[in-house]
């Protein structure tokens, strides 16, 4: 068994006076303060810069929509089956904090099966998962490393929990290095955060960067958060997984809401060090409580279940995508997995451009609600082929404009 490094909590400011309360109503009295006084939390926590494009688009008609990063296909009508079944069945009580016997099984048979008992819990989605992995792992003043670009989540809960979010940069080509990891790791620092395959660049990590990631967690005394959400979607052969390097550190965090398209199901699993995974379960008690029952069972059903030819349609988008980008002129990295790319702004910021593509019509998310700079912006090719090729003729027309 691992312990991870503790320490105290760092001791903060109390909040000015003032702080921390919500703005006055126009036209209330002069001098009156309102009741309610809200958690320096919600001041420290952004909000995504995803609903500015989506304000932006909200009178638009049939917009060529690019943006939404999640499967264009539904459940497979089988595993939809089992899930009513269950619900018929009157298979809707909670379930045990770790998980329903069915899927704990089917997970423990199948893709975890070198874990055991004490070492995998059921989460609500890879979401879920992450909330309760940095609860277990961060006091406040802890600092954890995360990649740049990043998916949304990974900083704004280190930013919930008082914690440091410190990046790695990735710049321009979506690797990274372990110099470059090892800049930026000080006392303070906790943990490492993976995503392979990444969102919002699709990058895929190699053995060698995954190797590298371990030995400096190794050398540093560092849990690793190993996403693997996307991990279905690997185009150039089945992906190195972080856990065959560090599986004393590492919690692989997986589900099925990309895989199987159940976004709204809400059900994934966390497995690792049995210490670190109790402590989860233990939050998990007083939070999420359970992932949904009926849901788990037909979640259980997907184990195994064979998705390779949608996967298939997606390596096709993947291609599409990316030559139709390069054959505009755009500088673009070509993605190994997920189903996102992440091209350069022809011109302006990545924010700039993303909202001249609302105006012609078109929706992507800009690069800076995944990064600390503006220079890129986010495609999601989980689409129709022929929005994908709608979106690549408005993309080609701005392109030539510049």
């Amino acid at each position: 068994m691992i312990r991870f490094r503790g320490g105290a909590p760092r001791r903060f400011a109390k909040t000015p006076p003032g702080r921390g309360e919500m703005p006055c109503r126009r036209g209330c009295p002069k001098g009156n303060r309102p009741v309610t006084r809200l958690a320096q939390r919600v001041f420290n926590t952004e909000a995504s810069g995803i609903r500015r494009i989506f304000d932006l688009a909200a009178n638009l008609r049939d917009p060529v929509n690019l943006s939404i990063g999640q499967p264009d296909f539904d459940v497979p009508e089988p595993l939809r089956e089992r899930a009513v079944s269950a619900i018929r069945a009157g298979r809707n009580a909670y379930t045990q904090t770790q998980g329903g016997r069915e899927l704990r099984a089917a997970l423990l048979a199948g893709p975890l099966k070198d874990y055991g008992e004490r070492e995998v819990l059921v989460t609500g989605a890879v979401s879920g998962g992450l909330i309760l992995a940095y609860m277990a792992l961060l006091n406040p003043g802890d600092e954890i490393m995360l990649p740049d670009p990043y998916f949304v989540m990974y900083k704004q809960l280190a930013l919930m929990f008082d914690a440091k979010p410190i990046f790695y940069d990735c710049y321009p080509d979506w690797r990274f290095d372990g110099e470059r990891l090892a800049a930026g790791i000080t006392t303070r620092c906790k943990a490492i955060l993976i995503g392979s395959p990444a969102n919002p660049t699709g990058a895929v990590h190699s053995r060698e960067e995954l190797a590298a990631a371990a030995r400096l967690a190794e050398r540093h005394d560092l849990a690793i958060l190993a996403d693997e959400t996307y991990e279905s979607y690997c185009y150039e052969g089945p992906p190195a997984r972080m856990r065959e390097f560090c599986p004393r550190r590492t919690v692989t965090l997986g589900g099925f809401s990309k895989s199987h398209a159940m976004t709204g199901w809400r059900v994934g699993w966390a497995a690792g060090p049995e210490d670190l995974i109790q402590a989860m379960t233990k939050f998990q008690q007083f939070s999420f409580v359970c992932a949904p029952s009926p849901l788990q069972i037909g979640a259980a059903a997907a184990i195994g279940f064979d998705m390779s030819g949608r996967i298939g349609e997606y390596r096709a988008k993947r291609d599409l995508i990316y030559r139709g980008l390069v054959d505009a002129g755009f500088e673009v990295v070509r993605p190994g997995g997920a189903f996102y790319i992440f091209p350069r702004a022809p011109r302006g910021t990545g924010g700039e451009f993303a909202e001249e593509c609302v105006r012609n019509n078109l929706l992507v998310i800009p690069g800076n609600c995944f990064s600390e700079r503006d220079t890129h912006f986010r495609i999601s090719y989980a689409a129709r082929d022929e929005t994908i090729r709608r979106g690549l003729r408005i993309l080609g027309e701005l392109a030539g404009r510049g």
